[in-house]
């Protein structure tokens, strides 16, 4: 993933849900999920063609960029958050 951050809007109830995740996320490991979803959501919202970022694009992004030792606890996560990811997971 390259260093440069994608300025796109985002849709307002999106944001909110992926907001109120990040604080659930435990301090150790807070920031870097910030950063890594803050540059992959809007990557994939652009190659969606979408002139902004959505709820799929936050799951896809936590899918994509989260190692899979911490699966459940992102599935936990975004379930308090309010995200319905099952929708938008990649079977």
């Amino acid at each position: 993933m390259s260093n440069v951050q994608i300025k796109i809007d985002w849709e307002p109830n999106a944001r909110q849900k992926y907001e109120k995740m990040i604080t659930k996320i435990p301090l150790f490991h807070r920031e870097i999920a910030k950063i890594v979803v803050d540059k992959k959501a809007p990557m994939l919202a652009r190659e969606r063609g979408a002139d902004r970022v959505e709820e799929q694009d936050v799951v896809r992004a936590f899918f994509s960029e989260v190692p899979m030792a911490f699966y459940s606890l992102m599935i936990r996560l975004l379930q308090e958050a309010g995200f319905d990811y099952k929708k938008h997971e990649q079977k």
